[in-house]
C-alpha cells in the first residue's frame, strides 16, 4: 500500500507550470517537523523536507490558495521519478509525494474574509476538497520540465 499524509509548512510559494497540453501542474515543498523527548528528558526535533506534484485542477487551486508559510494537509502516493542528467550523463532520481487530496488547514486564504473551505476559483467555481478526478496522469511527453 503507498499512501502518505502529511500536515505541515510550505518552505516557498508554489510554484504552478502547465504541461503543453495545458494541465497545470503544481509543485511545492513542506517541511514537516517531528518533536519528541529524551529518555533524559531533553527535546528534540527533526525536519523533513518533502517535495510534492499536484496536477490539473487540483494543483492549480492549491497554487492560487496557498503560499510560502501556509500549513497544508495533504495525502498522496510517493513516486520516484527517474532521468539522465543532461551535464553528467548520469542516472539521477527523485522521490517526492504525487498529491491525490488536500485540505486547507490555515482557515482563511491571503487576502479573503471568506473561510478557505467555502473560497471559489474564478473558472472552476467551488473548491475542490481535492480528490484526483482529473483523469489518467501525464506521460513522460506532457511533463514541462
Amino acid at each position: 500500500m503507498n499512501i502518505v499524509h502529511l500536515i505541515g509548512n510550505l518552505t516557498r510559494d508554489p510554484e504552478l507550470k502547465y504541461t503543453p497540453a495545458g494541465k497545470a501542474v503544481a509543485e511545492f515543498t513542506i517541511a514537516v517537523t517531528e518533536k519528541w523527548k529524551t529518555e533524559s528528558g531533553e527535546q528534540k526535533e527533526r525536519t523533513a523536507f518533502v517535495g510534492c506534484v499536484s496536477w490539473g485542477s487540483r494543483g492549480d487551486a492549491f497554487a492560487k490558495y496557498h503560499r510560502k508559510g501556509d500549513k497544508a494537509c495533504i495525502t498522496g502516493k510517493l513516486t520516484q521519478d527517474t532521468w539522465d542528467d543532461k551535464e553528467t550523463g548520469k542516472k539521477r532520481e527523485k522521490t517526492r509525494v504525487e498529491v491525490t487530496d488536500w485540505e486547507f488547514v490555515n482557515g482563511k486564504p491571503s487576502g479573503s474574509s471568506q473561510p478557505r473551505q467555502q473560497a471559489t476559483s474564478d473558472a472552476d467555481g467551488p473548491l475542490p476538497k481535492a480528490k484526483n478526478n482529473d483523469g489518467p496522469l501525464p506521460g513522460d511527453d506532457d511533463v514541462p520540465f
